[in-house]
């Protein structure tokens, strides 16, 4: 016959606690999960107003509430897979040449699957669009000249939201190409307006001879899927890409100007305080170590693409991206299908704390 489960002995939530409302019940536990000292805890929730027997009573009683418990055991596995994250990330910085992004040429596609797709490494190709026309071709001018006259949707107001990134779709504006080509000429270096890959230009029939600017395509790709798989990127020196992961690996031709990336290995995800999508909210040009302090165990690598190079973007590495002059770029996805390209995550929707 089946045994009966034990079950395990009723354990009361601590007074203290249902005295908290929800909000600053959560404000503890979160806090004690992040293994805030309890005396500065209290501090805070004095000064908030809170009384200071009922904020010491609840900080110290969370410890035995039996919801964070719980909650204390999944933090238990979460930082095994930090720490197999951390050792394999120590093992991948021993290797010659790490901090360095490479740049390289006459790369075969043997060497780019082994070395740079399943070695995730990022990579800086010097000969793949040497003899791409948009080299000679792509310019302000030019873009006014054949595409003046047609609407695209450009990012506008970015330097009113810091969260301009994960707000895309709100600061969405309509105009012709002409005017953005003015605007951006005549705003000089900002991060108030840009053209992205958001607007899917490349997708309208009446773009594509922008397409036939393409020369040769790097190794692994497949030049007829490349109209499936295009964005066009313009805007003035200062715009700014924050710090974010891609769900997919791709390549990205530098045509005019300057811009400089920036890397985190994936593998240091847990130190980036990923707690929206694929973004993390810290800037690596102006790094808080006081408000996010594991930041200073990241390891962050750069590079600056000149005029001609490509960039070979490895699965889930972290980068933020600054335009340095003037830039138009291009990036694609289009891989050959025995590449996969297609990955699942599953993001986190908490919101900045």
């Amino acid at each position: 016959m089946p045994l009966t489960p034990i079950q395990p002995a009723p354990r009361p939530r601590p007074a203290a606690l249902f005295e908290l409302t929800p909000d600053w019940l959560q404000w503890v536990a979160e806090n004690r999960l992040w293994d805030c000292a309890p005396a500065t805890m209290v501090d805070t929730m004095v000064n908030a107003g809170q009384p200071p027997e009922l904020a010491a009573a609840a900080v110290a009683q969370m410890d035995t509430d039996p919801v964070f418990i719980a909650a204390r055991r999944h933090q238990q596995m979460l930082r095994k897979l930090e720490s197999v994250c951390a050792n394999l990330q120590n093992v991948w910085q021993q290797a010659p040449g790490y901090a360095v992004v490479e740049r390289r040429s006459g790369v075969s596609r043997d060497e780019m699957l082994t070395r740079y797709v399943h070695g995730c490494r990022p990579v800086v190709l010097t000969d793949v669009a040497h003899d791409w026309p948009a080299l000679r071709r792509w310019s302000p001018a030019d873009l006014r000249a054949r595409f003046g006259h047609l609407d695209v949707d450009v990012q506008v107001g970015r330097n009113q939201d810091a969260l301009f990134e994960q707000h895309k779709a709100s600061l969405r504006q309509r105009m012709k190409l002409a005017a953005f080509v003015d605007l951006v000429l005549e705003g000089g270096a900002t991060n108030d307006h840009y053209l992205t890959a958001n607007d899917e230009m490349l997708r309208r029939p009446e773009f594509m001879p922008l397409l036939q600017d393409i020369g040769r395509m790097p190794p692994l790709c497949d030049p007829a899927l490349l109209h499936t798989a295009a964005s066009f990127w313009f805007g003035p020196a200062g715009t700014r890409t924050p710090l974010h992961h891609d769900t997919l690996m791709l390549f990205h031709t530098q045509v005019t100007g300057r811009k400089r990336w920036r890397f985190v290995s994936p593998l240091q995800t847990p130190l980036l305080y990923n707690r929206m999508h694929v973004y993390s909210p810290i800037d690596l040009d102006a790094p808080d170590f006081n408000r996010y302090p594991r930041l200073r165990d990241v390891t962050v690598l750069e590079t600056v693409l000149e005029p001609g190079d490509t960039l070979f973007l490895p699965l889930g590495w972290w980068h933020q991206v600054t335009a340095l002059e003037m830039s138009m770029s291009f990036s694609y996805t289009n891989f050959a299908a025995d590449v996969p390209n297609q990955f699942d995550y599953v993001n986190p929707t908490i919101g900045n704390w």
